[in-house]
């Protein structure tokens, strides 16, 4: 018995670090987007140059006054006239036009009200919800220049704390959208083949990581109703019985090198590389250098969970047979069996093969004069 319950308290460690971590992304972008759903492909264009730094923000009492868009998920506040009021003060406060507000839908996450927000010739875009509003509106903002602005609402919030923007205060938040510079990030682009088939593939942009296998599964399969309750803390139920599921194969291929196969849990590919609690998933991951990074996670059993974990709380890249690491600008992978697969957070279903490419300098994204 004690042999059993250290076991399980090895678990719920292990659980606690890995899969919080992602599983408070995806419950946020779950409620932000009201559950993820396939989008047919479409095409991004390639920016020419990585970063394009200006103080965008900044205005004169000369200048024209500039208007911001916000979209916001109404889901995430209780008082969410107050929020409009307090953001509205501030943005005139800095010499800006009265904001554009705009509400995200069960329906339409962010995309459409982003691109009503182009339409409008608005000068910044700023989501005001979780991750899953975050990467709607982004998608929407792919290859234009206009900036975005990352405002917290959410649990996750992992764009901004990876680039180092604040991201549990809405008036810093906010101070650095309307006054900062711009920079230029990539994206990720996941193309997902649920047949195997090559039939009708589907294409989703990430901001900051798409899993599959193993950390997706955790995320669909945890209870809505205790997800409604306990928040984040759902994900550990559905990781302890998630945790010793079998291994599936995947044959993989690293951009033009041969390819290779693995016996694996989940393969994780990531535009950046810091999940919450200080956990660094993607060690040599940053979102500006033209790259992806991956990782395959192939323990075995409780104990190779135990050694995959402290291996990536220590941040060591290489001489670990179950944590294989890979820099990239296109990753493909085949499984022998469909596998649930996620982007940001959001379950878009199950499939058999997944293909991931930067897309280099796409997003305009607003910074801190210190980036």
């Amino acid at each position: 018995m004690l042999h059993d319950h250290a076991g399980w308290v090895a678990v719920a460690a292990i659980v606690l670090v890995l899969l919080l971590a992602l599983g408070a992304a995806g419950w946020a972008a779950g409620r932000t987007r009201g559950g993820g759903g396939a989008h047919r492909a479409r095409r991004w264009g390639r920016r020419p140059h990585r970063n394009d730094f200006r103080p965008e923000g900044a205005v004169s009492e000369d200048s024209p006054r500039r208007r911001a868009a916000i979209i916001v998920n109404p889901t995430k506040f209780d008082h969410l006239a107050a929020v409009q009021a307090r953001v509205t003060r501030q943005v005139v406060e800095h010499g800006w036009a009265e904001p554009l507000f705009f509400e995200t839908t069960a329906k339409d996450p962010g995309g459409g009200q982003a691109r009503a927000a182009l339409e409008a010739k608005v000068d910044l875009v700023c989501p005001l919800g979780g991750d899953g509003t975050v990467r709607a509106v982004a998608e929407a903002l792919v290859g234009s220049d206009t900036p975005i602005g990352l405002l917290p609402g959410g649990t996750g919030n992992l764009l901004a704390r990876n680039l180092g923007l604040p991201f549990d205060n809405l008036d810093d938040a906010l101070r650095v959208a309307l006054t900062g510079q711009n920079k230029r990030i990539d994206v990720g682009r996941l193309t997902v083949d649920v047949s195997g088939e090559d039939e009708q593939p589907h294409q989703h942009v990430f901001l900051v990581m798409a899993g599959f296998g193993f950390d997706a599964a955790i995320m669909a399969d945890a209870p809505e109703k205790l997800k409604a309750r306990v928040g984040p803390a759902a994900y550990l139920v559905s990781g302890t019985r998630n945790l010793r599921g079998p291994q599936f194969k995947v044959r993989v291929r690293i951009d033009d090198g041969e390819e290779f196969s693995r016996r694996t849990r989940t393969v994780v590919v990531g535009n950046v590389g810091k999940l919450l609690g200080g956990l660094v998933l993607l060690p040599d991951a940053e979102a500006d250098d033209g790259h992806l990074d991956a990782v395959i996670l192939s323990p075995t059993g409780i104990v190779a969970w135990g050694a995959v974990a402290a291996r990536l709380v220590t941040q060591r890249r290489k001489g670990h047979e179950r944590v294989d690491h890979h820099t990239c600008r296109e990753i493909k992978v085949r499984a022998d069996r469909p596998q649930e697969a996620q982007v940001d957070g959001d379950t878009i279903g199950k499939a058999r093969a997944i293909s991931a490419e930067v897309v280099p300098a796409a997003l305009v994204v607003r910074v801190g004069s210190a980036h």
